[in-house]
């Protein structure tokens, strides 16, 4: 019901919204159609989106796990986190063998934000994200047990972290990450914008003396507190699904998250990071490598030994006859069409389904492979399965997509010298590992070319965002101008 009244809800509104992009389009010249992103990390025709608005609502961040999956892909690395930090939030997705992790239930307008069970469910498909409040413009506060803590309030654009200079006053991760050297208060968004290092000392500084520190100490605090947040979150996550994070290499993304990659896989035991070019508008390329695709589902709740296989095939064969229709509407001929069926699936009594791809079968559904395929995954995720209790399907899912479009990523040529000629110069830095500030080498990233390798400390720049590599790890660059960082060898962090 929620999902229903909620779609309906918002497709005037949409509706209007996309007329007006399609128009300014058309004013601005453009002749190729309109195509929008959909939470399930596919893209889909206007008039698609324009009866199903709902499919949209995580379609932004969906974009960034999809652009993890595709640079992992060209690396042949196919389990990876990606982590996308931003100014007000953190996003976490689990990618394995290529696949962001789905899910079918989220919540919207949550009363508390990122509290679970404060907002309304709705039943859609949708990359599964774990969201943080953590990022950029994450306020520091002393709570009422006198503990520092960081988010999930954000100073947001307006007025900012103090050190935009746009008037805010309240202490935030910028402004830490500013204090510790990790930023460059001359070369923010490339120049185009300079930090107020004074502001930012003030403003710490107040919520230092409430905890009896100096301003290095408290902002050194804050980057740990904001840093544990999102390695437990992280951590929890990956673990739920049965995975362990040290065989998995962290996709660092948005505009805060390569400053703060580092602490996170040192403390998951990861093997390192990426950090993809143009980090900070990374998911802007997940749209450019995004198929044609979209997800149906129709209910069907009952016990698997009283399921009609004749039955069960009827509906799925309704479903691919829709999307063969819907995606028709994008130009997508019927040989392109890739279908994928699964269902939702649970012990009888329990209160939570998995989802279970169905089988490959000749001639229709087999009853018993569809069972086997459920405790074959119930044992990965959870260790053991019930074999002796009986099984229920709750609904039938299908995946329809088209080919993936080809995405040609051009580089300069191989150059290890290029690190040479990018670097800027040097200024202390904050590693808490190492004693505190530390003589750290600033690289341009835009100098660099692949072949390029830089040990740590060492800070590389780029318009949009700032990476930090710690004493210990290493950087390379890839042929797809990646930066790998990973850790030096003898520290026993390898995987």
């Amino acid at each position: 019901m929620n999902t229903t009244v909620s779609n309906a809800y918002v497709q005037p509104l949409f509706s209007r919204y996309v007329d007006l992009i399609k128009s300014g389009l058309v004013d601005a010249g453009a002749t190729k159609s309109l195509f929008l992103m959909l939470s399930s990390g596919g893209i889909t025709s206007v008039e698609t989106a324009v009866a199903n608005p709902i499919r949209l609502l995580e379609s932004g961040p969906a974009a960034g796990a999809l652009v993890s999956a595709f640079y992992g892909e060209r690396m042949g690395r196919k389990n990876l986190i990606s982590f996308d930090m931003g100014g007000t939030t953190a996003k976490i997705c689990l990618i394995k063998n290529g696949q962001p992790a789905l899910t079918s239930t989220f919540e919207i307008a949550r009363v508390h934000r990122f509290k679970r069970g404060s907002g309304l469910p709705v039943k859609t498909p949708s990359v599964e994200l774990v969201e943080i409040g953590a990022g950029g413009g994450s306020i520091a506060h002393v709570d009422d047990l006198g503990l520092l803590k960081v988010g999930p309030e954000s100073a947001g654009s307006s007025p900012g972290p103090a050190s935009y200079g746009f008037g805010g006053t309240e202490p935030t991760v910028t402004d830490a990450n500013l204090l510790l050297g990790y930023l460059n208060p001359d070369f923010f968004l490339g120049g185009r914008m300079t930090l107020d290092t004074a502001a930012a000392e003030q403003a710490v500084s107040v919520l230092g003396e409430r905890l009896g520190l100096d301003p290095v100490t408290t902002a050194s605090g804050i980057y740990e507190v904001v840093n544990e947040s999102m390695i437990s979150a992280t951590r929890v996550h990956v673990a739920e699904r049965g995975e362990d994070p040290r065989r998995y290499m962290l996709v660092a993304f948005g505009g805060a998250g390569p400053v703060h990659a580092h602490a996170i896989v040192k403390a998951l035991k990861s093997p390192g990071f990426i950090c993809p070019p143009s980090a900070g508008v990374a998911s802007a390329l997940g749209f450019l490598t995004a198929p044609i695709a979209f997800d149906f589902g129709r209910s069907y709740i009952t016990r698997l030994e009283q399921v009609d296989a004749a039955d069960l095939d009827s509906v799925y064969r309704a479903m691919e006859q829709e999307a063969l229709a819907v995606l028709a509407t994008a130009s997508v001929r019927e040989e392109q069409v890739e279908l994928t069926r699964s269902a939702d699936i649970r012990h009888v009594g329990q209160g939570h389904e998995i989802s279970v791809q169905l089988p490959a079968v000749n001639g229709g559904i087999d009853i018993e492979a569809i069972r086997n395929a459920f405790y074959v995954e119930y044992e990965r995720l959870f260790g053991h399965a019930h074999r002796d209790v009986p099984v229920e399907m709750l609904t039938c899912r299908l995946r329809a997509s088209g080919p993936k479009p080809e995405v040609d990523l051009q580089a300069p040529p191989a150059d290890p010298a290029s690190a040479e000629r990018a670097l800027k110069g040097a200024r202390p830095a904050f590693f808490k590992d190492a004693g505190g500030f530390v003589e750290t080498r600033i690289y341009d990233r835009l100098l660099l070319a692949p072949g390029a390798r830089l040990t740590g400390p060492a800070i590389v720049e780029e318009v949009d965002c700032t990476v930090v590599v710690p004493p210990g790890m290493e950087a390379n660059l890839d042929h797809d101008q990646n930066l790998v960082v990973t850790f030096a060898s003898g520290d026993g962090q390898h995987d």
